[in-house]
């Protein structure tokens, strides 16, 4: 009984952690169920793509353009997170970008204020990612990818735990705290949490799953560069992987639905 209430709080820590949802007014929440949230960071995806799904189904039925579609879609997900993924992608452009050195890159990270490489950095993901998505979902592609997508891409960039130490000390963290390394049983249910709409959706089609190659090719890179450049990774590291991962996610799914990957 202890186990499954420790589940129940880590996943409302989870949820109330990588949303804007009061989660966490269903139970009394403890800083250890907060460090243990990342492999529990796919099934946020399953709220937040949902979401998506939903919204776009709506902005479908009220006869709207597949591109408002995916613009409210996402204006949606950005509402329910609170920008927290859009945010950190925007401090790692600034600090990677910026930055010439480990140390000078973290202070970069933890300026509160946008700099030109954040601001450039999130025009170009949002006109990409949302030209992408409209493609595919123009094409008649269901709108339960939003769910698969969001989850798988949240899961593999939860990986950045295994292979990585966090790259400042835990009291100099925006958060004043840092993510537990997950335990080996944990990595096999966070993927299989991750990755099982993504294997329900692609079941009748397999090439879809061709579009987690990409994704999980570029987390590996980011990876090494991070470890390169800062010796390990930070909070916002970690919402600029999910915001990379998913861009590329869609780019692939382009290319394998285009008529001449087709033929």
């Amino acid at each position: 009984m202890q186990a499954l209430q420790n589940i129940f709080k880590r996943t409302l820590a989870a949820l109330s952690f990588f949303t804007r949802l009061p989660f966490w007014r269903m139970a009394s929440l403890e800083r250890r169920h907060y460090e243990r949230v990342v492999p529990l960071w796919g099934l946020a995806g399953w709220l937040t793509g949902g979401a998506m799904a939903a919204v776009f189904t709506a902005a479908a039925a009220c006869g709207l353009s597949a591109g408002t579609g995916v613009a409210l879609a996402l204006t949606c997900r950005v509402l329910l997170t609170g920008a927290l993924h859009e945010d950190g992608f925007a401090d790692f452009c600034d600090g990677f970008g910026g930055g010439t050195g480990r140390q000078r890159t973290l202070e970069i990270m933890k300026d509160s204020h946008i700099g030109t490489y954040g601001v450039v950095g999130l025009a170009l993901y949002f006109l990409l990612t949302w030209n992408s998505m409209t493609e595919v979902f123009r094409g008649g592609l269901s709108p339960l990818m939003f769910v698969a997508a969001d989850a798988a891409c949240k899961c593999l960039s939860s990986t950045i735990v295994w292979f990585l130490p966090y790259a400042r000390k835990e009291t100099e963290a925006k958060t004043r705290m840092a993510y537990a390394r997950t335990p080996a049983g944990e990595k096999l249910a966070s993927l299989a949490i991750g990755l099982l709409p993504m294997a329900l959706l692609t079941a009748g089609e397999p090439r879809l799953a061709l579009c987690l190659v990409a994704p999980a090719l570029c987390c590996l890179l980011l990876f090494a560069l991070m470890h390169r450049r800062i010796q390990g990774y930070t909070g916002d590291c970690c919402g600029a992987v999910f915001i990379i991962t998913e861009s590329v996610f869609y780019l692939s799914l382009c290319i394998i639905l285009s008529p001449g990957c087709t033929r």
